[in-house]
């Protein structure tokens, strides 16, 4: 079969817009800034969208290149509220994820937290306690070949959002992921993440 010579280019190209609108709208979901990307491009053959980890990169590039000095002070804020908050809610193992652990966060990032108990209640009840506003929905997730619903709670620190995932603590033992042929989810613990801080 003739190999069509454009199609890497338009894969590029679309990985670059989805890293555009990512940086300057603050879209965090891939799929949906794929998806406007090669509305842009002008590319209907969703064969040809480039993978996460491909936009990943381009974002990284996208952010040196146009907004480093913002980045890296936007960076350290968002990181800053994450440990403040992996402090407050130490007893219940959290573990920092998403575009705030691998650097990619943009300018409107939230900040997404695991948090692993064997009474998921708990976590409610902590922040009823403490008066802490959340709001409450569920996410699937798979953690092994078995898909979860479990708890999220959103909660807001000096205007950005946190979103806390509780899962059980048995599923610190393998990899969680968000579907069951992705990419294991990174998560690192208040110690790597004070030290990912103090290399911004």
């Amino acid at each position: 079969m003739p190999r069509d010579p454009g199609r890497n280019d338009r894969r590029s190209r679309i990985a670059h817009l989805a890293a555009r609108l990512m940086a300057e709208d603050g879209i965090e979901d891939y799929a949906l800034a794929k998806r406007k990307a090669a509305r842009q491009a002008g590319a209907p053959d969703t064969r040809e969208l480039p993978t996460n980890d491909e936009i990943d990169a381009e974002l990284k590039t996208y952010q040196q290149i146009y907004h480093r000095e913002e980045h890296g002070n936007r960076l350290r804020e968002l990181r800053e509220i994450a440990l403040r908050a992996m402090r407050e809610l130490a007893q219940f193992d959290p573990h920092l994820t998403g575009s705030v652990l691998n650097g990619n966060a943009g300018k409107y990032a939230d900040i997404n937290l695991q948090l692993y108990t064997d009474n998921a209640k708990a976590v409610e009840l902590f922040l009823i306690d403490r008066g802490i506003p959340y709001h409450a929905a569920q996410s699937r997730l798979y953690a092994g070949a078995d898909p979860q619903t479990v708890p999220v709670y959103t909660v807001v620190d000096d205007g950005t959002e946190i979103e806390l995932t509780v899962l059980a603590t048995r599923d610190l033992r393998g990899p969680v992921r968000t579907s069951l042929e992705g990419k294991a989810i990174e998560r690192a613990r208040l110690p790597a993440v004070e030290q990912l801080l103090a290399q911004i």
